[in-house]
């Protein structure tokens, strides 16, 4: 049954809405949600009706509740803090969510404070444990005297909050011959563990002394608000996870009654572990699982790491043979398999099914060091991933689309794709994120920035954004207020009153994505069983390592040229059925599988691969074809068994491919000529395919077909001819959806089916194919016309600064970037800029601004003309120039964070825009042109 097929019998039952209403008014369930910090949960009844109310009056449909610590630069007041749990806090909670209902809105909860959860009353028992390796050379022969701290103190764990009472202990001592080439070059010291002082021999020649050492209660929750803070919970300890999800239920239950009545749904954050890697039972565990003992083998497996447990060495310890470093692969795979099943059942199982009986969605951030980066958004009523506005790097979102590095120029991390694809597999439509995260352009954020990475997160299949975060911060604190992180949503931001531009946009577009299946017809297959072997489990937003560092690149390029694609793992392969060339997976179907540099793959894998080649599927393999199986069980006939099904693809050299990857990473120039070469499945042909230009296709209950695109470059246009297949276009009429006003036009094709899609900077484009025939034909505004006039020169400026409360009138001769005028560059708020034009005739005219650095809102003769916050600023001035003079304003609304470098006694303004490493660039400010009037 194709997928079309199949989900037009999912919705016989109840008749889809009216899209396009939904689109002119959509629901507040549509809309952007906030992360709402309560910091330090120094919150009031008074304060949060307060900005309950600015929430809503600027387009936000929810909020997620998430008490965190007090920011540390902040003054606080003198307000207490409510302690978690309590009482007070409870009914608080109470309060906030039915304050959201009444002004129309949703609340979420976070579960616990900060991430991961934990708090001040865990047991040393219940909470996050972690092993760790010591390796020192040593040439003998020797005596070696030692005692435990020496260990202890050498890989006390590099967390981001140590916790005062983590607790050390020894559970392994071994002395390796350096070079090791087997277990028999290892001597077991064993006896020495429990000595106050070791002393141990070293026989004649070089050796590496490890010591295994495991930490109890080894870091704290990061940024936990009081009652919430205090140790990491043990997620991969069923008992304790079950105990501490009922003891905040339970609580909070007895008070208030069922939190049903009260949240939509309970929420954990990114599940950064910090490296956690162990549990009681976890060598009982993987003997009971993998048939063999962990314990000789564990020293030699694991890496030095850092912090968040990321890698730092991978050679660390003594220098390994290749066949004993093959040995060691196959173990470390079972070891981080074995993992990420225990925290998929202890954690991820336990937290859903809490969240079923509780009769609350449950809504998670299911990903980070040690988790399934696929399989463990399965089950999660909301999956979600994140965005970011720049991250570490220092990238430039929309100025650059790294080649070499996926992260650059992303605003979409590597995650989102595994979440979007869950959630595709299981059918689910909400699939929300965690939405331009900012920690490195506070104050200098832009709604455009935000349109455009956010946009970016909808091609990776987002449908639904938490903006983060705003921050609780009562109306008297002193200025800028209280900030966790964000890209300061206050409304002493400048741009603060236009945010609801923004989030209609977005509310319009997520009415339509939610509302429709995200349409694929290609399946990924990553290889990270081989990351796992190699380098350890890496499913950070940003890992710092990856085996096959272009599995991004390969799902962008396969967008870019017309087409989409899902991730799979061999778990979801094992669960497809196999019928007329079509992988499926409930309502999901392929017809194209890569494997992008695979070379370790299980034998039923590949059986089930063989089947789908059989019925006439196909399978590109990148780089490499899959060679051995998986684990120590490779080594016990699985290698063979490998080796045997991948000689029988073999066997259909037309629908089983080796391909080469390009050497300089070039993605999309090499797609766009295999898919020509081997004629893959594509639903646009894209004339002139563009690392910035994307696209995504949705098939909606109403048998309407979507479409949305997008130009994520900051300054440059693209143009390029677009080609829909004719099983879209027959018997269809073509829209165009305005996401900015919630109307439509219809837009005719050629004869070829084609349009020609001319986007703007950080512009998008919503397209919709369907039966409806009558409209008003789609007339955008041209970029140029007939007697320009260009209005460059002889400007009055009107300089309004918000934060000072200021106003001053210049003259600008010429238009100018206000970074580069010394008496211009620190200005923040709103610069109207005055202009007389006069008009020989009453004819349509049309206003080009060129490029602005900033918000720009017309008026003319006094009169509003419109709002443009990204893309190209242009303006129809039809119906509001008159023959003769008339006073044009343009109302430039800028950033903020030039100004703030000004104000060296705010520690806080410094620390976000002038910290060391993070110092933030002078920003562009300002109307800069060319300004053109046209006749059109």
């Amino acid at each position: 049954m194709g997928q079309k097929n199949a989900r037009a019998l999912t919705s016989v039952s109840a008749s889809p809405p009216d899209l396009f209403s939904l689109f002119q008014e959509p629901g507040s369930e549509y809309r952007p949600f906030v992360r709402w910090w309560w910091n330090g949960n120094k919150v009031s009844k008074s304060e949060i009706t307060r900005e309950l109310k600015l929430l809503k009056e600027a387009g936000i449909g929810g909020v997620e509740i998430n008490p965190i610590s007090f920011p540390s630069r902040a003054d606080d007041m003198g307000i207490r803090s409510l302690r978690w749990l309590s009482d007070e806090w409870i009914d608080t909670v109470k309060y906030a969510a039915e304050q959201a209902k009444e002004w129309g809105m949703t609340a979420d909860l976070i579960v616990g404070s900060g991430w991961p959860f934990g708090s001040e009353d865990l047991s040393e028992e219940e909470t996050a444990q972690v092993v760790l390796v010591y390796a020192e050379e040593i040439e003998g022969p020797t005596t070696y005297q030692v005692k435990p701290f020496h260990f202890f103190s050498a890989v006390d764990p590099g967390v981001t909050d140590k916790n005062a009472l983590r607790n050390p202990e020894l559970l392994a001592l071994k002395l390796a011959k350096n070079p090791i080439g087997s277990l028999a070059d290892v001597t077991d010291l064993s006896d020495e563990i429990g000595k106050e002082k070791m002393v141990i021999d070293i026989p004649e020649g070089k050796h590496v002394l490890y010591a295994l050492v495991k930490f109890n209660a080894f870091a704290a929750v990061i940024n936990g608000a009081p009652g919430a803070a205090g140790s990491i919970l043990n997620h991969m300890d069923r008992e304790a996870v079950t105990r501490y999800l009922h003891r905040m239920s339970d609580t909070m239950q007895q008070r208030i009654g069922p939190l049903k009545n009260y949240l939509r749904a309970l929420f954990t954050d990114s599940m950064e572990l910090e490296g956690s890697n162990w549990t009681a039972d976890f060598a009982a565990e993987f003997k009971k699982r993998c048939g063999y003992d962990l314990m000789p083998y564990l020293p030699f497996i694991l890496f030095k790491v850092g912090r968040l447990g990321a890698v730092v060495d991978e050679d660390y310890g003594a220098k390994k043979t290749d066949a004993f470093n093959e040995l060691l692969s196959r173990v470390r795979f079972d070891y981080e398999f074995t993992k990420a099943c225990i925290l998929k059942e202890r954690f991820t199982d336990t937290y859903v099914g809490w969240c079923r009986d509780l009769g609350v969605k449950s809504r998670a951030q299911a990903y980070g060091r040690g988790f399934f980066p696929l399989e463990s958004s399965l089950d999660y009523d909301i999956p979600e991933g994140e965005s970011w506005t720049t991250n570490y790097l220092r990238h430039k979102l929309g100025e650059e689309m790294s080649n070499e590095d996926y992260r650059r120029g992303r605003g979409y991390t590597m995650i989102d794709k595994y979440v979007s694809s869950a959630a595709h597999l299981k059918g689910k439509r909400v699939i929300s994120c965690e939405e331009m995260t900012n920690t490195y352009v506070v104050f200098n954020a832009t709604l455009e920035l935000l349109k455009r990475g956010s946009d970016q997160a909808v091609m990776a299949g987002i449908t639904h954004s938490v903006w983060h975060g705003f921050n609780y911060s009562p109306k008297e604190a002193p200025f800028p207020g209280w900030i966790q992180y964000g890209s300061y949503y206050s409304e002493k931001n400048n741009w603060w009153p236009y945010f609801k531009y923004l989030n209609a946009y977005k509310a319009r577009l997520s009415s339509q994505l939610q509302n429709g299946d995200y349409f694929a017809d290609i399946a990924i297959l990553p290889a990270n069983y081989d990351l796992w072997a190699n380098h350890g489990v890496q499913t950070d937003p940003f890992p710092e390592k990856l085996n096959v560092p272009y599995t991004s690149l390969l799902w962008e390029a396969i967008n870019k040229n017309g087409g989409s694609a899902d991730y799979i793992t061999e778990i979801i392969l094992d669960g497809c059925t196999v019928s007329d060339g079509k992988l499926r997976y409930g309502n999901r179907e392929y017809s194209v599988l890569f494997l992008p540099g695979v070379a370790s793959i299980a034998a039923s894998s590949l059986e089930k691969i063989h089947q789908f080649v059989q019925s006439g599927g196909r399978v590109y393999c990148i780089e490499r074809l899959p060679e051995k199986g998986l684990g120590l069980k490779g080594l016990a006939g699985e290698d063979v068994a490998v080796k045997e099904w991948v000689s029988k693809l073999q066997a259909f050299p037309q629908r089983f491919v080796r391909l080469d990857k390009p050497a300089d990473h070039d993605f999309l120039t090499w797609y766009t000529e295999i898919a020509a070469t081997h004629d893959l499945p594509s639903y646009l042909r894209i004339a002139v395919p563009n690392s910035y230009f994307m696209q995504i296709r949705y098939q909606r209950d109403d048998d309407s077909e979507l479409f949305f695109f997008q130009n994520a470059h900051r300054y440059d246009s693209h143009v390029t001819d677009v080609v829909f297949t004719e099983a879209i276009a027959k018997g269809r009429t073509c829209w165009v959806w305005d996401l900015e006003k919630g109307e439509r036009s219809i837009w005719d094709l050629d004869k070829d089916r084609s349009v020609r899609i001319e986007l703007g900077p950080s512009e998008s484009l919503m397209l919709v194919f369907d039966k409806h025939r009558k409209g008003s034909k789609w007339k955008p505004i041209p970029m140029a016309g007939a007697e320009t006039q260009t209005l460059d020169t002889s400007w009055e400026v009107v300089l309004r600064h918000q934060q000072e409360s200021t106003e001053r009138t210049i003259e600008l001769t010429e238009l100018v970037d206000f970074k580069d005028r010394e008496d211009l560059v620190h200005f923040s708020g709103t610069a109207v800029y005055r202009k007389n034009i006069r008009i020989e005739d009453a004819a349509a005219y049309a206003l080009n601004l060129g490029r602005v650095e900033g918000i720009a809102d017309v008026y003319v003769n006094g009169k509003q003309v419109g709002v443009k916050w990204f893309g190209r600023r242009l303006f129809d001035l039809s119906t509001v120039l008159e023959t003769g003079d008339n006073l044009l304003e343009i109302h430039v609304v800028t950033t903020m964070g030039n100004y703030l470098k000004t104000l060296t006694d705010n520690e806080i303004a410094q620390f976000w825009v002038n910290r060391k490493g993070r110092e933030q660039e002078i920003q562009s400010m300002g109307m800069i042109g060319p300004v053109t009037l046209y006749k059109i």
